[in-house]
């Protein structure tokens, strides 16, 4: 029996390619959405953020074997958390990891982080795009709020938890792009020339997560860009094919 955290489009597509090859997988997500997805596919699931203590409790009590964490790049407290539950349960983890892609492009800025993100954005000023998500919506708001010669549109799933954070944190309705990707090339450039953005904001999620798009758009418009890399997590067995991951499981189990 494999525990395994999905929540993206390819965390899906691995847990069928895992479960068509015999192996029971139980894929846990944190939203409604990720979870009808998963209903959809036939893949059984599990709903809502574990802690550590959570995870392991439910490895030990139901009888898991492995965790494969195929959970967001920028998932980091989710990794984490597996990873203790793995140790704690005393069973192997596994990590599916996007492939790393590099960008080179005099308009293109790579930053360790969201702070130093947000830090360079207050310098730079203009209409920023952010297209990070919530999640990490306040570390924004708290530098550029309120800065001359800044506007900052704030692009995320039209979800009501988002829009409430939304009006906590100050920012405008005008100021919200609600709306579920992925998205094109085309469109991404729609919406860089409908709100004149200057400077966007994204992170390195991989090809999957459509940052080329948003970089081909963004440059296609003459925009800067902030590019925030993932974070530096040492996972141990790391596999980026679903391929070698199979493997993996295979000589585990």
């Amino acid at each position: 029996m494999i525990f395994m955290l999905a929540g993206t489009s390819d965390a899906r597509s691995l847990a069928l390619n895992l479960q068509q090859a015999g192996y029971p997988v139980t894929a846990t997500v944190v939203t409604e959405s990720a979870a009808a997805s998963l209903a959809d596919a036939g893949l059984p699931h599990l709903i809502g953020r574990l802690t550590a203590d959570e995870m392991a409790a439910i490895m030990t009590e139901q009888g898991y074997q492995l965790v494969v964490d195929a959970s967001h790049p920028f998932a980091e407290e989710a990794s984490k958390n597996a990873m203790a539950a793995a140790k704690q349960a005393q069973i192997p983890y596994i990590r599916y990891e996007r492939v790393h892609e590099h960008y080179a492009h005099p308009l293109i800025t790579v930053v360790k982080d969201y702070e130093e993100a947000a830090q360079l954005a207050a310098q730079k000023r203009g209409v920023i795009m952010l297209t990070t998500g919530s999640k990490t919506l306040a570390t924004f708001t708290k530098v550029l709020h309120g800065l001359d010669n800044t506007r900052v549109i704030a692009r995320m799933l039209p979800r009501l938890d988002n829009m409430e954070k939304c009006e906590a944190l100050g920012v405008a309705q005008r100021d919200i792009v609600a709306i579920q990707g992925p998205f094109t090339k085309e469109l991404n450039e729609a919406l860089f020339r409908q709100y004149g953005v200057t400077l966007m904001i994204t992170k390195e999620s991989g090809k999957v997560g459509s940052v080329d798009e948003k970089l081909e758009a963004a440059l296609a418009c003459n925009i800067e860009t902030i590019l925030i890399a993932r974070p530096n997590i040492q996972y141990g067995q790391q596999y980026s094919t679903f391929e070698d991951v199979l493997q993996a499981v295979q000589k585990t189990l």
